[in-house]
Order: C-alpha cells, then structure tokens, then sequence
C-alpha cells in the first residue's frame, strides 16, 4: 500500500511544478534585470524599471544650464559690466532676423554688424553699445528696438598664484573683490602667510602698482576695507 502512494506523490509534486513553471513563464519578467547606475539606464530603455533614469537627465541638463550661467554675464550687472576684447555678444533687432548675430570683440575692440558697420565695443556696456547701434540703425529702422547681450566672458579675468588650492586665472561675469577671489581659488593653504597677501596691478600709464591685504586681521577684527574690488588683469599673491 504504502509502495503504491509513493509514485503517486512523484507524480503529483510533478505535475505541481510544471504548473508553477506555467505560471511563472506568463508573468514576463525581463531576463536582464538592470543593476544601479550606467547600466541600469542602458537597460531600462522602455521605463519597465520605474523613473530612475529621469533625475539623471534633469541633473545633467542643470549642471548644463550652469556652465553656460557660468560663461555669460547676469542680468543684475549687465548694465555696469565693461565689455573688452574677446568677449561674445549676441545682438539682434526686434521682428527682423536678418539682423542678428553673434558677434566676438576683437583685439582692437571693435565689432561689426549689418547696416551698423564697425563701431567700438569694448570699453563700454552692453547698454551703450545698445544705444549706439540704435542710432546707427535709425536711418534704415525707425524706431528700432535692439537687444545686446553679453553671452561670453572672456576680458574679465583675475589670476591668483601662490599657495592657494586652486592657483590659475578666472575668467568672471561680476565684479569680484579679494574674498570672492580667494574662494575662487579655493582657500589658502596651510601654509600660507595670511597678512602678506597682496594684489599686484597695472595701471593706465603702465606702471605697476601693489595692494596690501592682512587676511587674518580681515578675519579677525571684521574689518574689510582692504577688502577691495579686483579689476580685470588683477594678480593675487598669496606668499
């Protein structure tokens, strides 16, 4: 009796795995299970595996929007930003794009620009330039309604040697002063002589002229009027 249940047993527990077999091979489960990271978001092409990918992409498009935030001038000071050699501006006319373009300053300062012809740009703001393609155009364009903005910077530029973390030179859209440009580069090192910093500067008439900055007392004593604004060709030292 007991030899005879036995292969029947076999063969129930038989037929119950083949019908959880069954039922497994209905639901489709993807056989490349997506791990973390690259290869998840090679793997999930469809979306099947959620909305993972999705703030990568988004992360990837702020970080984006950043770097060229980074490389233009901001709103707040486009009207005292001076424009200089190598800088990009991008000037268009409102309702005619024949007359738009992205113009480079060259090394003379000059830029030009349809029906305009050539005219200084650096030295000026964007607004000034702005005014004067305007009057230009007003013989061809009454009532002209011109836009100029500085898209690229590349005139405004400071540099910071010494011991600092990250020595070089910085191109920025702003007005910086000798914090600012510290924490561009970094912060000083462990090493470095906090009161012996100084700011080394050309002027007009070509003659260089030195600034003295004491960090530590900056620090210490919060007073910051040595802390002076950079201008465009400033060297920090940091000894």
């Amino acid at each position: 009796m007991i030899s005879r249940m036995i292969p029947q047993a076999a063969r129930l527990t038989v037929l119950l795995s083949a019908a959880a077999l069954a039922a497994c091979s209905s639901l489709h489960f993807p056989l490349d299970a997506p791990a973390s990271g690259a290869a998840a978001v090679a793997v999930n092409k469809g979306g099947s595996w959620g909305d993972a990918p999705a703030p990568a992409a988004a992360s990837a498009s702020a970080a984006a929007a950043a770097a060229s935030a980074a490389s233009a001038v901001s709103a707040a000071t486009a009207s005292t930003y001076v424009i200089g050699p190598e800088d990009g501006l991008e000037i268009s006319v409102w309702k005619d794009d024949t007359l738009k373009a992205t113009s480079l300053v060259r090394p003379d300062g000059m830029i030009s620009f349809p029906l305009a012809g050539e005219l200084v740009a650096a030295g000026k703001t964007a607004d000034q330039v702005r005014e004067e393609l305007r009057k230009r155009l007003e013989k061809y364009i009454p009532d002209a309604v011109v836009s100029v903005a500085v898209v690229h910077v590349a005139s405004y530029r400071i540099y910071v040697l010494g011991r600092v973390n990250k020595p070089g030179d910085f191109p920025v859209g702003r007005d910086v002063d000798i914090l600012q440009a510290l924490a561009l580069a970094g912060g000083l090192t462990p090493f470095a002589h906090e009161n012996d910093i100084r700011v080394v500067r050309r002027g007009a008439d070509g003659r260089t002229v030195t600034l003295p900055f004491r960090y530590a007392d900056a620090l210490s004593d919060g007073d910051l009027s040595q802390n002076i604004r950079l201008r465009s060709g400033d060297v920090l030292l940091v000894p």
